[in-house]
C-alpha cells in the first residue's frame, strides 16, 4: 500500500509496483486514509510519506503500529528536518526509509525505483521490533548524560596491551538506526576501545544520526566527515555519501573519509572499512560486528578478520530486522559468535575487559 501527499507521486509509485507484476496495490491520499486502509486492506507492507495532509506520516505511523503493526518504508526528503523525522519514524517501528531526490517527479522515480522495490520486498520479510519507544529513548538520554558526567569526574583506567590498542568496527544497514540505539548506549563511558560504524545512509542523514546517538550514549559520538585521529571513548559514524577507511599515520590510527568507490555497491562501505582494518591493525585486538541489513556488504572482509585472529559477532536471525548481512557472514564461517542484538553490547564489553 502506498500513501503520499502528491497524486502524481502516487500514480508514479503505483506504476513502479504494477510493472513488477506481483504486487496488489491500494492508494491512500492522506494519513487518515492510510490508517483506514491498513485496518481494512491489511497490506503486507506500507510505504508512507512523512509529509501528508490531514494527518502527517509520523502520526499515521504511530496509529498503524498501535492498531495493526505492519512493515513500513518511509519516504523522506533529503533535509535535516527530513532526517530527524525519519529517525523518529524508525523509533516508532518503521523498518526502513527511502529518500526523495530533487528534480521532477518522473526523474525522481527513475532514480529511486530499483532501490524502492528492493526495500519494499525486504520489508515484506522483515521482523518488526515491537511498538515505538520514543519516550524510553528520551529517558535513556537523561540517564546517559548523567553517566557521562559521572565518568568525566573519575580517572579512566585503560589496560595496556590488547585493550589499549583495540578497535570495534560495526557494519549495519536496513533496520540499523534503531538496532544501534539498542546497543551503543550500553557501551560504558570509560570504554578503552573506539568504535567505527559503517551504517548505509545518505549524506544528509549521518550528521543528524550522530547527534541523536550522542544524546543517548555515554561515549561521545561524532560523524567522521574529515580526517581525524581515532581516540578511545569515541564512536565514529561514517559519513553518508562517502566511504570510511582506517589508515596509520606516524604510528597512529586515523579515519580517512573517501569518495564513494564504484566497485562497492553500498556506502559507507562495510567491506572497504574491513579491508582497511586488515591492512593496518593487529587483528588480535579487533572486534567486528555485523548487524541487520540487506545484501552481503562486509561479509568477506569480516570473515577474513576472523580467519586472521580477530573476533566477530553476527546478529542472530531472531532479532535481525533483515538477516541478509549477518547470514552472509555466518555462511562464510566468519562469525566467532552469533548473538541476539540485546547480547551484543555485553559481549563487546567483555572482550574490551568490562566484565
Amino acid at each position: 500500500m502506498s500513501s503520499s501527499d502528491s497524486a502524481l507521486m502516487r500514480r508514479q509509485l503505483t506504476m513502479v509496483f504494477q510493472a513488477e507484476g506481483d504486487f496488489e496495490i491500494r492508494q491512500a491520499r492522506n494519513g487518515v486514509e492510510a490508517v483506514a486502509e491498513n485496518r481494512e486492506f491489511q497490506p503486507d507492507v506500507v510505504s508512507l510519506d512523512i509529509n501528508m495532509p490531514e494527518m502527517d506520516g509520523i502520526t499515521a505511523l504511530s496509529l498503524l503500529m498501535a492498531e495493526r503493526p505492519v512493515p513500513v518504508v518511509m519516504v523522506s526528503s533529503l533535509t535535516e528536518k527530513g532526517a530527524l523525522a525519519t529517525f523518529e519514524a524508525l523509533n516508532l517501528g518503521a523498518v526502513d526509509y527511502i529518500t526523495k531526490p530533487g528534480g521532477t517527479i518522473s526523474l525522481s522515480i527513475d532514480e529511486i525505483k530499483k532501490e524502492l522495490v528492493g526495500k519494499i520486498r525486504a520489508a515484506a520479510r522483515a521482523k518488526l521490533k515491537g511498538k515505538g519507544k520514543a519516550s524510553s529513548v528520551r529517558g535513556l538520554a537523561d540517564r546517559m548524560r548523567a553517566e557521562r558526567e559521572k565518568a568525566a569526574q573519575r580517572p579512566v583506567a585503560i589496560r595496556r596491551g590488547s585493550v589499549a590498542d583495540g578497535l570495534v568496527i560495526i557494519g549495519v544497514s536496513t533496520g540499523g538506526p534503531r538496532t544501534l540505539e539498542d546497543i551503543l548506549p550500553h557501551l560504558p563511558a570509560d570504554s578503552p576501545w573506539p568504535v567505527l560504524v559503517a551504517q548505509h545512509m545518505p549524506a544528509a542523514f549521518t550528521r543528524s544520526f550522530a547527534e541523536r546517538l550522542d544524546e543517548v550514549c555515554p561515549l561521545h559520538v561524532v560523524e567522521a566527515s574529515r580526517p581525524m585521529p581515532i581516540e578511545p571513548g569515541t564512536i565514529y559514524i561514517g559519513k553518508g555519501g562517502a566511504d570510511m577507511v582506517v589508515a596509520r599515520r606516524a604510528g597512529k590510527l586515523m579515519i580517512l573519509p573517501k569518495p564513494e568507490m564504484a566497485e562497492f555497491l553500498w556506502h559507507p562501505s562495510v567491506e572497504l572499512l574491513g579491508r582497511s582494518v586488515i591492512e593496518c591493525c593487529d587483528l588480535g585486538h579487533v572486534v567486528a560486528v555485523m548487524l541487520t541489513g540487506m545484501g552481503c556488504d562486509g561479509a568477506d572482509a569480516f570473515a577474513e578478520i576472523k580467519k586472521l585472529g580477530g573476533r566477530t559477532i553476527a546478529e542472530s536471525e531472531d532479532t535481525a530486522v533483515v538477516f541478509g548481512m549477518p547470514a552472509e557472514l555466518i555462511k562464510r564461517g566468519g562469525a566467532t559468535l552469533v548473538l541476539p542484538a540485546d547480547g551484543v553490547a555485553a559481549q563487546i564489553n567483555k572482550w574490551m575487559g568490562h566484565l
